[in-house]
């Protein structure tokens, strides 16, 4: 197989580039280094592509590795002569699927004892093999009768036909023909269907008496019945026309006018149902079981990845607002930079409800340390505290000189970093709540740095994302996380060792050995003492350079995402544009476009310089903008000042509210009512859509009318059809 050439068709691009970009992987380049400084040599791939790329080189190169292994083994075992081998190794060639190569070794494989095996060790083969030939004229039971014999446990007739029968489902069910032409049509044919299983539960309702299509069903609804086949409350089959594929198989095995027409049948259709029907059933539900999983880590990834690139809240004194019942709602105030001043608990929620001495103390410290906004979880008791905090700012602000906002943050993984290591560690002389409350705050004023602490799985924003196969879910979602770091860009002397940990080219211990050298030598004052960090290699160096930014160097190339093989390059282009390096901390260089242009345009200038357009214009981008966050373009988070309850809602009300999750069928939009509004996939936009992620993304503000309320369920339906919604 020419995997280039496979690559190439799969991912529509052109040979020349999937070459270029195999090659820099193999050479150990990581995803967002070649993405971003090696555009020339890829023509410009981005990480979306590369990371399929590489998902699809792994797969195929496994491919074309078992495909050799299967030869090597299927000659070993002797049983093909030259010409056979021959046949076997062209198939195994042409062969796209691993399902394909292990159909074609399947005849050669050792298996464990069978009834045809046991049929095998009593001598039946010839009859089995006579039984298949159909010789005109033939006496299947007169030459059945050779082969009875009690000391090999054939007691007659009737057993030695039978065991030959055996031989021959078996045969039938190895045959690579006869599998794949049943499998195509199972996957076009088939039905899923599902009955009540032995324990009850109602979430499972609509699937008491449920089929549909494995063509058509969606894959939420496959990982639902699987969840509840799983949780034994329904029993899942696969229907199919029997009689139908019995025929198919006949069609290649029975001989037209054959003597032995009758027993064949009966062979064929117990290779059918005993054999090939229950293989193809596993493997056709492990196959829509991948495809959902798939499409459910796709969508899981895509929400984390708008999750993660939300705009920060830049430049607020935050106060976290972790809410409880009994135990209180605890509070944590950070400065601008993330930096604890100040922790306490308060009692407003029941079953204290010591709602004015809150009031008085978080009055006291929002006038002490200037907050400006309040960030609260949105977990227990989170709407009696929205309730209680909006109060007090109705309050507060006409007497502030400044105003004082709220949101509700997602609080989707917080327990779990603050009772992890990492938790303890950066925080010993807080107990596990109040580290929530720090967390919540700092989430609010930067996501991404924040979020990057907690395992991707346990943010919540995807469908059945814990029913996921854990090695590919991993994979995926460090990916993502991967991409979100190094698209933004990481502060070298405040990054924490886990933001640091996804800088291309940076481990774990990388990462820590990073923070020690800050603590033993202080501050970072330029890129290059970067190679002064134990086990920080040139390679590596290479990898995540671009990626840091040292804000106190007195070199102004490294406050951008300009990588160092190209800063000589960088002087050049200043220089020809009449400008000095200290002029990109100034901002004096608005006009390097223009001056560019006047030089004869990127693509002139580029080779002037040395470098390739496609550097140049990242280059000119970066020196316009240093230390620029790609984050800042995007629409802000929604604000709040005032609350509303459930009960308050009534259809044809007009909100704005902020998209929390996208799913397959529909998106969960938050309207400060406690309970997200879900958005079905039919009332997203006018036109039709095949997924709500073709028009929202995790953080999108949008307009919603409300359809309908069921107080009873806390359900809430929503519609954007009509309101004007500016739609990707």
């Amino acid at each position: 197989m020419d995997i280039i050439a496979v690559l190439s068709q799969e991912l529509s691009v052109p040979k020349t580039q999937i070459e270029s970009a195999v090659k820099l992987m193999d050479e150990g380049n990581t995803i967002p280094f070649i993405a971003r400084y090696r555009k020339e040599v890829t023509g410009g791939l981005d990480d979306t592509i590369l990371r399929n790329l590489e998902e699809r080189l792994h797969y195929l190169r496994n491919l074309e590795k078992r495909k050799q292994e299967v030869l090597e083994l299927i000659a070993a075992s002797g049983k093909l002569d030259d010409k056979q081998m021959e046949q076997m190794q062209k198939a195994l060639e042409e062969a796209k699927m691993l399902s394909e190569v292990e159909d074609l070794y399947r005849p050669y494989k050792q298996k464990r004892k069978t009834r045809a095996s046991v049929a095998r060790e009593k001598g039946l083969e010839p009859l089995a093999k006579f039984m298949l030939m159909q010789k005109p004229g033939g006496d299947l039971e007169q030459e059945a009768a050779r082969y009875v014999n009690a000391e090999k446990g054939v007691e007659d007739v009737e057993q030695a036909l039978s065991g030959a029968g055996d031989i021959l489902a078996e045969e039938i069910s190895d045959s690579a023909q006869i599998r794949s032409r049943l499998r195509e049509y199972l996957q076009k044919n088939a039905q899923i269907s599902t009955t009540k299983g032995t324990k009850e539960n109602q979430i499972y309702d609509m699937y008491s008496e449920y089929s549909e299509s494995v063509r058509r069903i969606a894959p939420h609804r496959i990982l639902a019945i699987d969840r509840g086949e799983r949780e034994e409350a329904l029993k899942v089959s696969v229907e199919i026309d029997q009689q139908v594929c019995i025929e198919m198989i006949e069609n290649q095995v029975i001989h037209r006018n054959s003597p032995f027409a009758k027993a064949l049948h009966e062979v064929c259709e117990d290779s059918f149902k005993r054999l090939i029907f229950p293989s193809l059933e596993r493997e056709l539900r492990a196959q829509l079981t991948e495809k959902a999983c798939a499409q459910a880590i796709g969508v899981f990834s895509e929400n984390l990845k708008n999750l993660l690139m939300q705009p920060p809240v830049k430049g607020c004194v935050t106060m976290g607002f972790d809410p409880a019942y009994r135990t209180g709602c605890k509070i944590a105030v950070v400065d601008e930079t993330g930096k604890v001043l100040d922790t306490t608990v308060v009692y407003p929620t029941p079953p204290q409800n010591r709602t004015e001495q809150a009031k008085q103390v978080l009055g006291s410290l929002i006038e002490k340390y200037g907050v400006t906004v309040i960030a609260i979880g949105n977990g227990t008791a989170s709407k009696e505290s929205e309730i209680f905090v909006a109060e007090l700012l109705g309050e507060l602000n006409p007497k502030l000189e400044h105003k004082v906002s709220y949101m509700v943050v997602s609080e989707a993984g917080a327990s779990v970093y603050s009772a992890s290591k990492l938790g303890a560690e950066e925080f010993p002389q807080f107990d596990v709540s109040l580290r929530s409350a720090v967390s919540i705050a700092r989430r609010l004023q930067d996501p991404l740095a924040e979020l990057v602490k907690i395992d991707p799985k346990a943010i919540g924003v995807g469908q059945y994302q814990h029913d996921m196969p854990p090695k590919e879910m991993d994979a995926a979602l460090g990916g993502v996380v991967e991409d979100c770091v190094n698209k933004v860009g990481v502060d070298l002397n405040t990054a924490s060792q886990s933001l640091l940990s996804y800088v291309a080219g940076i481990n774990a211990a990388v990462a820590k050995n990073i923070v020690l050298y800050r603590e033993e030598n202080g501050s970072f004052t330029k890129r290059s003492q970067l190679l002064s960090v134990s086990k920080l290699g040139k390679k590596a160096y290479e990898q995540c350079a671009g990626f840091l930014r040292v804000s106190e160097s007195e070199n102004p190339f490294d406050h951008t995402g300009v990588h160092p093989e190209s800063y000589e390059a960088a002087k050049q282009l200043l220089t020809l544009c009449g400008y000095q390096m200290q002029d990109v901390l100034s901002g004096e260089i608005a006009q390097l476009p223009e001056r560019v242009q006047a030089l004869g345009g990127t693509e002139q200038t580029a080779r002037r310089i040395g470098v390739g357009e496609p550097t140049l214009k990242d280059m000119m981008e970066e020196l316009l903008k240093p230390g620029r966050d790609p984050r800042d373009e995007l629409p802000k988070p929604l604000l709040r000042t005032d609350v509303m309850e459930m009960k308050d809602l009534k259809p044809d009300m007009i909100l704005t509210g902020t998209v929390r999750n996208v799913t397959d069928f529909g998106a969960f939009v938050d309207i400060a009512v406690h309970e997200d509004g879900l958005v079905h996939l039919s009332q997203i936009c006018d036109r039709y859509i095949k997924h709500p992620s073709e028009v929202l993304k995790v953080g999108d503000i949008v307009k919603v009318k409300v359809l309908d309320v069921d107080l009873k369920r806390k359900r809430i339906s929503l519609t954007m059809k009509g309101l004007g919604n500016q739609t990707r």
